[in-house]
């Protein structure tokens, strides 16, 4: 598998998190969806590596709750196998390698044999790093310099997929013309800036690549 100095990082831009019908919809979400729509083309037309997370739960996840509170656990939301873990066409990968995060580790072998530019991680939890055990080795793979991190929600999963590279010693951008919150929960830009992560608008990509 190809080192990658540039990753693209998309997070969890999926049914229930965009659609305003969706299980867990993040208010204004669909407002985002042309320019997620252009940082999949850009990213296609230039050939760049993307990590596509998604949540992907099952009825006895630790994350679901009948009373959540919203820091630990949610309402049941991106179930397996339904309409709402589906990716947003404007995102939906093509031709993308999937690894389930309850696969066995030959997965990683067929992963470097196929060096796919769409990954797929799927997750059970909001945090990637702990919702799939894949994620940490196909980081070292690929290599990147540099990660470019977009999707929802902006105060759960966008800033766990953010402080988790961060922390892994990558410079990480985040598009912040593609990202949408929950609400009631804090936001995490002071947080971020905090690391040296950087905010920009997607259309001043070229001046980081």
């Amino acid at each position: 598998m190809e080192k990658s100095k540039v990753l693209f990082w998309n997070v969890d831009t999926q049914v229930d998190f965009i659609e305003p019908k969706g299980k867990l919809y993040a208010p204004d979400a669909e407002k985002i969806k042309p320019v997620l729509k252009e940082i999949t083309e850009y990213a296609r037309v230039n050939s760049i590596q993307v990590v596509n997370t998604c949540d992907y739960h099952h009825v006895n996840s630790a994350e679901l709750s009948l009373n959540p509170d919203f820091i630990n656990t949610f309402p049941e939301h991106c179930m397996a196998d339904t309409q709402g873990a589906e990716y947003i066409p404007e995102t939906r990968p093509e031709n993308s390698f999937v690894i389930d995060w309850t696969a066995n580790q030959d997965i990683i072998s067929k992963l470097q044999e196929q060096n796919p530019r769409n990954i797929v991680l799927r997750k059970d939890a909001f945090d990637v790093f702990a919702g799939n055990p894949y994620t940490e080795q196909i980081l070292q793979l690929i290599g990147p310099e540099k990660a470019f991190v977009y999707g929802v929600t902006t105060n759960v999963c966008v800033d766990q997929a953010v402080m988790g590279l961060s922390h892994k010693g990558i410079k990480v951008f985040v598009f912040r013309d593609a990202i949408k919150e929950l609400p009631k929960i804090p936001l995490p830009f002071q947080k971020w800036q905090s690391c040296g992560v950087e905010l920009i608008n997607f259309r001043e990509v070229n001046q980081y690549i």
